[in-house]
């Protein structure tokens, strides 16, 4: 019986869980974007500005895999 070791189970369970948090937080900004009546320019600035963080955050974790190949 082959079972996974504990960087594996680190890894797999650190990319779930980062990945959940990620689903969390657009659902957060849909919220925010629905309740404050933002209207279409006003989504779209949120989903901008707070999406950036979330794009900078994935982006950091592909130039490591780039940098470290």
């Amino acid at each position: 019986m082959h079972l996974m070791s504990i960087v594996q189970f680190e890894e797999l369970s650190l990319s779930i869980g980062l990945s959940g948090i990620i689903l969390y937080m657009v659902f957060i900004m849909y919220r925010l974007a629905k309740d404050s009546q933002a209207g279409k320019f006003g989504a779209f600035i949120i989903f901008l500005v707070l999406g950036l963080g979330i794009f900078g955050f994935v982006g950091k974790e592909v130039i490591k895999v780039f940098l470290l190949a």
